[in-house]
Parts: structure tokens; C-alpha cells; sequence
């Protein structure tokens, strides 16, 4: 197989990649640029560890063929830092609230939870439980994810005014 040239943006940065057409774009984050927050959970897309932005979308890492991004802007939760190191509100609120235990689901949560935000800046506790479905936590129970999502919600509603 040959190797394909594909140009994207990586967390704000033009990136050039070479990636086999079977090439899993999980695999050319964590082993070509070495960001590690997307994690490997069961392949299949049933987890939500991997999870990532593509073009203001969540996009399951594990599933997508890393030459599908040509042309893509992708967000790993190491590109939600601000260039001056503060952290996204999501990822304080997360540190605040105590919203992870053993971590490992935490990156692709905070991915998912900027991306609920995005989309709907003041969501019910119910709206955060649907959208959050699709990421499994085996430690928390969920209670003090949610409540970190909408005390990030809050906080950007305050800093919005």
C-alpha cells in the first residue's frame, strides 16, 4: 500500500500528514503527533474514548480512516487549552467539580461536552445526559459530569454579558 500525502489543521496548526488509506486517524494523533487525550476504549465506536472534533462535529477517532480529514479541522481536548495555558472552561469546570475519577473517558467527555456547548450555550440537565450518551464512564455515575457541564454553561453565559 502507499502512503498518501493529506494536508488538515491539528488544534488551530496546519499539519501534513502521510497515511496509509487504512490508517485509523486515532492512531495518527496519539503515535504521529503525540497527543495522547483520545484514547484507545473498544474499537467499535460503542465507547466515546476516542473522540474527537472534526470540523465542529464529534467524530469517533477509532472509526475514521485518517485520509477522510484532508482538508479538516480537527480539535483534540489538548487544542481546547488557550495559547496562554488557560484552561477551556469545560476542562476547569471538569477540574472544579471533580467530574472523573480514573480518567481514562475524561479527554473525549470535555471533547464532547465543548461540542454540546457550541451548539446549544444553555442546555438542560436533560439535553447534557442525551448528548453525553454515547461516552461511557465506568467510575463517576455521571452525576458530577453533568454538573460540570452546566456550570461551564454558566460561567461562559457570565462572561458572554
Amino acid at each position: 500500500m502507499n502512503k498518501k500525502t493529506i494536508h488538515l489543521k491539528l488544534n488551530g496548526e496546519p499539519r501534513e500528514w502521510s497515511v496509509f488509506p487504512n490508517e485509523l486517524l486515532l492512531n495518527v494523533i496519539r503515535e504521529q503527533e503525540m497527543l495522547t487525550g483520545a484514547k484507545y476504549g473498544c474499537g467499535i465506536g460503542e465507547c466515546g474514548a476516542c473522540s474527537v472534533i472534526v470540523n465542529d462535529q464529534v467524530a469517533l477517532s477509532c472509526l475514521t480512516l485518517a485520509i477522510a480529514v484532508e482538508g479538516a479541522e480537527i480539535t483534540t481536548v489538548e487544542g481546547l487549552v488557550k495559547a496562554d495555558g488557560e484552561l477551556d472552561p469545560v476542562q476547569a469546570a471538569f477540574l472544579d467539580y471533580t467530574a472523573y475519577q480514573c480518567g481514562y473517558c475524561t479527554p473525549a467527555m470535555i471533547v464532547v461536552a465543548r461540542t454540546l456547548l457550541d451548539e446549544n450555550p444553555q442546555p438542560t440537565e436533560m439535553q447534557v445526559r442525551e448528548y453525553m450518551r454515547g461516552n461511557l464512564c465506568r467510575c463517576t455515575g455521571y452525576a458530577s459530569i453533568v454538573r460540570a457541564v452546566l456550570a461551564a454553561a454558566e460561567k461562559e453565559k457570565h462572561l458572554a454579558h
